[in-house]
């Protein structure tokens, strides 16, 4: 099955790539959630070398440019993704290294190098949740950072009906899911919260903080008013899933 979601999910992405230009990226972590400036979870990113996993169209490797961090890698499944990240990124002050890669797999990233590991919406897309939290752990230095965002676990299993949230399935079930926002065919994975936070304790990370808050500005609803992340949804559960783990050592 991941092999096949793979090539699907490869093919959604080329096709949708242009709906999803600089959506939500850093400094944001998602649709309405709260921001870089409000959580400080990557701290001062200057002299840093940073790795963005599923580095999109490259505008949150933007803003780590602007912040001062001396190298800018990504990895990200799509083909036409990695090409818009590049030329957005021509006129960084640091050095770009991209790699056309699902996150799976390691295509040629130094290990034991990275000070910080980001990736913001986009680790529910992995076929094996195990084998990426073990390559950002090998990619890290110790004592490295990794954060990430992603779709909060909840959010998907309910519904807004007038004031009320209906379940439509089971918090347990985890595995491969269709995501009914998503326009092109294409495989998601749906986890618990715990078995996030366990997978990274598994493999080597200390947790050091979990965000479940959100954002209602009035700012944050104009700019994230849609049928699937609403206000008043968000004012009764999380959109988005937060973690800021750290490497041992």
């Amino acid at each position: 099955m991941g092999n096949e979601s793979l090539v699907l999910n490869k093919k959604s992405w080329d096709e949708v790539a242009p709906r999803f230009f600089g959506r939500n990226p850093l400094p944001e972590y998602g649709p309405l959630a709260p921001r870089e400036e409000d959580l400080n979870l990557l701290g001062n990113v200057a002299g840093m070398k940073v790795l963005d996993i599923g580095c999109g169209s490259g505008h949150s490797l933007q803003y780590m440019d602007s912040r001062g961090a001396t190298e800018l890698w990504g990895v990200d499944l799509s083909k036409t993704q990695i090409e818009t990240a590049k030329e957005l990124l021509m006129g960084s002050k640091a050095p770009v290294h991209l790699f056309e890669s699902p996150m799976e797999e390691n295509p040629g990233l130094p290990l034991a190098y990275f000070d910080i590991v980001y990736s913001i919406y986009a680790l529910g897309w992995t076929t094996d949740l195990h084998q990426t939290i073990t390559n950002i752990h090998d990619y890290l230095k110790p004592g490295g950072i990794f954060v990430f965002s992603w779709e909060h676990p909840l959010h998907s299993r309910a519904s807004l009906v007038g004031e009320e949230l209906h379940f439509n399935k089971s918090y347990h079930e985890e595995g491969a899911y269709e995501h009914e926002a998503w326009h092109a065919p294409a495989i998601m994975q749906q986890y618990k919260v715990s078995t996030y936070i366990n997978t990274l304790i598994e493999c080597g990370f200390e947790i050091m903080k979990v965000v479940e808050d959100v954002s209602l500005t009035k700012e944050d609803r104009e700019r994230h008013a849609n049928r699937w992340y609403s206000y008043e949804k968000a004012k009764m559960m999380p959109t988005t899933l937060i973690i800021k783990s750290r490497k041992k050592g």
